[in-house]
């Protein structure tokens, strides 16, 4: 092996040989066990929660391989409809200075699949370089032709059950994409904004009871006047309840508009008059329907105001009988310029009352960053209320289950008060929907053009148009599970890994996705998508904020990977960035955090910093200091490793059937211990607690094997008194093979615990496992051949009959002396390396017993002249005492320190402890800082002191000891 560790020479070749040797594969033997992987948009690059949940289902997922299940990753990507168009659009502008317009819908979309097969593979690319073990042989996209055929399936059924239909209604429009977007396409930001309160003046002569002949609304969006179909007032307030039924003169318009009850207008805001504009807040919608109001749309497409209002029943259909009549002088206007010029006429008639500074929300577009406009329009729906039903059923009943468990109560909330779901957008790249409109209007819809002729009765004369639109990317993402696998068809795949295992989830799409997909995915299979869903949190930054572009606090997981340079760093934090203060904000902020950049750590330390860190559902605060941790975990199993292979390759390691082994106390220990961290990592792993199976791992490794048992094999494997030497039992041993027989035993564990950590490892750390595994296999003899591969290895089960808690007990005895003479070391400041004499006294029979078995170890690893049992502990001479349980380890302490020397030494650390002492008491005496500081401030300074009082307690003890020498 390499003297260091160099991830980025071990993992690109270790992931192209597993890829062409076809072990992503299903092997077609044993249970089987599938994940279907949340397809990452086809334009996307890989970021830090792609990062943690690719880990996440990498690591079930070799883990489940390793367990002897038929196993697989199914992957493939999503279209992403509006970001691909968006993307595509701004290029043929570049390049050919032209629109989508320009082109026409054919020729544009040929310019999308060109791109898609020139640069669509950028995460994939990303994924590879993460580790994902996914079966790259049956990758999908939700465009190619198979899937296609299942969404023009599930549209038609839907819409000859009567659970697809067409029509008028409130949806969020984007101004600039000119399309519909769902929720999750939309940004709400903070912002400082204003609401002004406007006076309405009552009709016919009607007063308030305190004599006003006007009501006062206020409102955040003005321009949302000229739609008012009421205003509402709360039932229960006496205020205005002899005013319900009668009208208001719309000002500007001069409508007459109603004045309502209804429970949406709250007694305590305001004046407890709100207006009510159905056609243009998805609150107001609902009033109005409550009310039977009409929707009066002011709005082009454009979010411009229209020359006349459309006006429509709650039906969508056209109320000819409402006058539509708008003021001319706002024909034309932008909304925000509208919402200027009406806040001055109003102001100018005397009807503005107030401007109040709020701070208020504003739904931005997250691909456009336009400001989205609730919008009235014709659009495709799928009623869900019968869906829904079985889908809340499947997790009431279990055949479903969430981990953590608490989140099936956000997921019952949403599904007990769903709204029907608009499915269509104005786009031209997508799955177009399968509708055809004859010259009429008439709508048919079928799986294709000649289908609809056939099914319809339509000769060939009858003119049909397709639907321009397409589908919302859920839709079709909604069918994820079945569609991969061949559906409609009844695949040999279908039958053998649907429903899925497991499916791995961020919150924030629990409604979006997982919702959606156990209501389609039962409705056309009877069967549910996955079993169990494991749902995690966000990655935010050290600080706990959010990721993102604007706040400059990204972090690529490829950069953490491969390592970056600050310029580069910087340069991508803040090369888009408009605003040059804040741009130079986040580059010294930049520098600041990653002084000279940030070094490569390898995908192994940042798959096992996510895993340490995956405390079902909580949000994460990737901190870079565990990750360098990590990093130095990974070099401290490398160079166990070596220490291994150094001590082990050449030498019998005891594989042979003949060859005989004795087994050393550490030896019989560190098995025992290695049976509990195997049962350990796995229960974690039954859990979905990636956190404790790595914590478990970690602890074993590092604490266990590296900083004991590597140490404790030493005495053992170096060795030589063949005539003299002591084996673990305590029994006298002779001759050159007893000796022998005990450094077999000892390189023969050293060398199986490893292969067994390594197998353990591979889940969370492929390639490093890998890696080590290939040395230590053939001398572990668990290799079969130059072809061999961790990854077909079997998962590591604990055996009960190598627990020997006996060992155990003597181990920690051991530890707990070697500690006891550190520990002297280090409060007497005697050198590590000065042998020492020790006696040990007041212990128990065993005790004693326990040095006459553990010399050889005690010697070594301490750093002894000699130990010995003191019967009587009044025979002791002045002594550096530590005690073991109720044992004591006792140091001589004449001869080993100069007096004088270390008298002073500790004279100086007393005075440097006072000073300090004082100075934080002086700081908590004065009452102005105790005033003023936080009381987390106040709080740290009192631990401090404490801190440093406990420290100066302890050199004046042995200040006391020395003195009295």
């Amino acid at each position: 092996m390499e003297k260091t560790y160099q991830p980025e020479q071990i993992e690109t070749r270790w992931y192209e040989r597993w890829e062409a040797d076809g072990r992503f594969a299903p092997s077609g033997e044993g249970e089987p066990f599938s994940i279907m992987i949340p397809p990452p948009n086809v334009t996307g690059s890989l970021h830090m929660g792609h990062a943690f949940q690719d880990t996440i289902m990498d690591t079930l997922t070799r883990w489940k391989r390793m367990q002897g299940h038929n196993t697989l990753w199914q992957v493939g990507t999503d279209h992403a409809g509006i970001a691909t168009q968006m993307l595509v659009e701004r290029k043929v502008a570049v390049e050919e200075g032209k629109t989508r317009h320009d082109l026409g819908r054919e020729a544009f979309i040929d310019k999308v699949w060109e791109w898609k097969h020139e640069s669509g593979g950028h995460i994939t690319r990303q994924l590879r370089r993460m580790g994902a073990s996914v079966d790259w042989s049956r990758e999908r996209f939700t465009m190619d032709e198979g899937f296609y055929k299942a969404v023009q399936e599930v549209f038609v059924r839907l819409h000859e059950e009567g659970l697809i239909y067409r029509g008028k209604r409130l949806v969020n429009w984007d101004p600039t994409l000119h399309t519909a977007i769902s929720d999750l396409e939309v940004e709400n930001r903070d912002q400082q904004g204003s609401f002004w309160h406007f006076r309405y003046p009552l009709a016919d002569g009607v007063t308030t009871d305190d004599g006003k002949d006007y009501l006062v609304v206020a409102t955040t969006r003005p321009e949302t006047l000229l739609g008012d179909t009421g205003v509402a007032v709360n039932p229960a307030d006496p205020r205005y309840i002899s005013l319900v039924g009668k009208f208001i003169e719309l000002p500007l318009v001069g409508r007459r508009i109603p004045v309502v009850a209804d429970e949406h207008a709250d007694m305590e805001k305001g004046s407890g008059c709100v207006k009510i504009t159905p056609a243009h807040d998805f609150n107001d919608y609902e009033v109005g329907k409550r009310q039977d109001h009409v929707l009066i749309n002011i709005f082009s497409k454009d979010a411009t105001i229209l020359e006349r209002a459309e006006v429509y029943n709650l039906k969508g259909q056209p109320q000819p009988d409402v006058d539509p009549t708008l003021p001319a002088k706002y024909a034309g206007l932008d909304r925000f310029e509208a919402r200027k010029q009406i806040v001055a006429d109003m102001d100018a008639l005397g009807l503005l009352e107030q401007v109040e500074a709020v701070n208020n929300t504003l739904p931005y577009g997250d691909r456009s960053g336009d400001v989205i406009e609730p919008l009235l329009t014709d659009q495709w729906f799928v009623a869900v209320e019968s869906l829904a039903k079985p889908a809340i059923e499947a997790v009431e009943n279990g055949d479903i289950q969430f981990v953590p468990k608490n989140y099936e109560n956000m997921y019952f909330a949403w599904m007990r008060d769903l709204q029907d779901w608009c499915i269509s957008r104005q786009l031209w790249w997508g799955h177009r929907i399968p509708a055809w409109y004859d010259t009429e209007g008439n709508i048919f819809v079928a799986r294709t053009e000649q289908e609809a002729r056939e099914k319809h009765g339509l000769s060939a004369d009858v003119q049909l148009t397709q639907d321009e639109d397409v589908l919302d990317t859920w839709f079709s993402s909604g069918l994820w599970t079945f569609g991969t696998l061949g559906w409609p068809e009844k695949t040999p795949e279908l039958a053998t890994f649907h429903p899925s295992s497991v499916l791995v989830t961020g919150f924030d799409i629990i409604f979006f996705w997982v919702a959606r997909m156990i209501m389609l995915t039962l409705k056309f299979t009877d069967e549910v998508p996955f079993k169990t869903v494991y749902v995690h949190g966000l990655v935010r930054d050290a600080q706990g904020q959010k990721m993102s572009k604007s706040k400059g606090n990204v972090i690529d997981p490829i950069d953490l990977i491969d390592g970056i340079e600050i310029e580069t760093l910087v340069e991508k934090r803040t090369g888009n960035m408009m605003q040059p203060q804040k741009a130079k904000a986040i580059a010294k902020a930049t520098r600041q955090e990653f002084d000279g950049g940030i070094e490569a750590h390898g995908t192994d330390a940042l798959r096992f910093t996510f895993l340490s860190q995956a405390t079902t559902g909580r949000d994460i605060k990737f901190d870079m200091s565990r990750l360098d941790g990590y990093r130095n975990f990974c070099n401290k199993l490398w160079n166990a490793s070596r220490y291994v292979l150094m001590n082990a390759e050449g030498e019998d390691c005891g594989i042979g059937q003949d060859s005989e082994v004795e087994l050393s106390l550490a030896d019989r220990w560190i098995i025992s211990q290695l049976q509990k961290t195997e049962a350990q990592v796995t229960k974690a792993m039954e859990e979905y607690r990636f956190d404790h199976a790595s914590q478990a791992l970690y602890d074993f490794v590092w604490n266990e094997y590296c900083d004991w048992y590597l140490e404790l094999s030493k005495p053992v494997l170096w060795e030589d008194d063949v005539q003299g030497s002591t084996n673990a039992a305590g029994n006298r041993a002779s001759g050159a093979a007893a000796l022998e027989k005990r450094k077999r035993g000892t390189r023969r564990t050293l060398v199986r615990v490893l292969e067994a950590i390594l197998r353990l490892a591979h889940p969370m750390m492929p390639y490093i496992s890998e890696e080590i595994w290939q040395r230590v296999a053939p001398l572990a003899g668990t290799f079969k051949g130059e072809n061999d591969s961790i990854m077909v290895q079997p998962w590591p089960q604990a055996e009960q009959a190598k627990i020997d808690e006996q060992a155990t007990l003597d181990i920690e005895w051991l530890k707990g002396v070697i500690i006891a003479v550190r520990n002297i070391r280090a409060e007497m400041n005697i050198a590590p390396g000065k042998p020492l004499d020790v006696m040990l006294t007041k212990g128990k029979p065993e005790d004693q017993s326990r040095l006459e078995s553990n010399r050889l170890f005690l010697s070594k690893l301490a750093k002894l002249e000699s130990v010995t049992w003191l019967a009587n502990p009044d025979d002791a001479p002045l002594c550096a005492t530590q005690l073991v349980g109720e044992m004591e380890v006792l140091v001589p302490m004449a001869d080993l320190i100069d007096k004088d020397v270390e008298l002073k030494r500790l004279s100086k650390e007393i005075d440097k402890q006072d000073k300090l002492i004082g100075g934080i008491e002086k700081k908590l005496g004065n009452e102005g800082f105790l005033a003023k500081a936080p009381d987390a401030v106040v709080e740290k300074e009192r631990g401090k002191l404490k801190d440093f009082q406990a420290a100066r307690k302890l050199l004046l003890e042995q200040q006391e000891k020395i003195q009295a020498l």
